[in-house]
């Protein structure tokens, strides 16, 4: 292996390294300064909160909060990009729209939370809006700016050609658009699993948002971190789920240094 290569291999694996590295530190201070488990648990309780949860328990709750998580983006996705293409063609309604989706951005989650059970009930479809909301901004936002990034000569050059509207859009302006609608979708899928706890938090009776404030709520700290490992996890094989996609699919979009 030469150095180029080794290089590139280090430096995929340092953020890996740098957080094997952080776990005995963490270990040795929390036994080192006697910290109390309920305050800070060290790695090893954690692992053993793991543990003695039924691997059936777990998936029950991880299959809640995913199926949630997923669902609210993939609805968010399918909305965002019919409306970032209106926002794009008619600029009536990206002057009317824009200013309603920053209010409803700016709505901090946690408090229309409760809202929408009274609104929604106590079902999925409160947990399915509230996702949708936290995940619907990015989306929109990045698809209607790399439509809106289109060179004006290519599209002087689509209508030389007497091209369509609708053939503007899907030959010229949406693929233009696919690394901005990429980088929102790897924004908008760990905003999914945070929206899903939030909404857990307000009304479930599964998921790991659910399973969190019921451990916290009996001090059992270290299952409630356990918890929070696996949410951070799925995040991020959502993230790297995102990003393979757009490899495989979508390779032209990514910089020439990515392949």
């Amino acid at each position: 292996m030469d150095k180029f290569k080794f290089n590139q291999l280090f430096s995929k694996m340092l953020p890996t390294l740098a957080m094997l590295a952080i776990l005995p530190i963490w270990e040795i201070s929390v036994n080192v300064f006697d910290i109390p488990s309920f305050l800070l648990p060290a790695p090893s309780a954690i692992y053993q909160a793991f543990v003695e949860v039924e691997t059936s328990r777990w998936s029950l709750h991880i299959w809640a909060t995913l199926r949630v998580a997923l669902l609210g983006f993939c609805i968010s996705l399918l909305i965002s990009l019919p409306l970032a293409i209106l926002m794009v063609k008619s600029r009536f309604l990206a002057k009317t729209l824009y200013p309603v989706l920053v209010i409803i951005q700016s709505t901090p989650v946690v408090a229309i939370a409760p809202l929408m059970v009274v609104i929604l009930g106590a079902g999925e479809a409160p947990r399915l809006t509230i996702t949708c909301l936290i995940t619907f901004f990015p989306l929109v936002v990045s698809a209607t700016t790399g439509m809106m990034s289109t060179p004006e000569e290519l599209l002087e050059l689509s209508r030389s050609l007497k091209a369509s509207a609708a053939k503007e859009v899907w030959h010229i302006r949406l693929p233009y658009a696919v690394p901005h609608i990429f980088s929102g979708m790897k924004v908008a899928i760990t905003l999914a699993i945070i929206g899903a706890v939030v909404a857990e938090f307000v009304a479930a009776e599964q998921g790991l948002g659910y399973f969190v404030q019921f451990s916290t709520s009996y001090f059992k700290i270290p299952q409630a971190f356990a918890a929070l490992v696996i949410l951070s996890t799925l995040s991020l094989l959502l993230f790297k789920t995102v990003q393979l996609t757009q490899y495989v699919f979508f390779r032209w979009s990514l910089p020439k240094d990515k392949f």
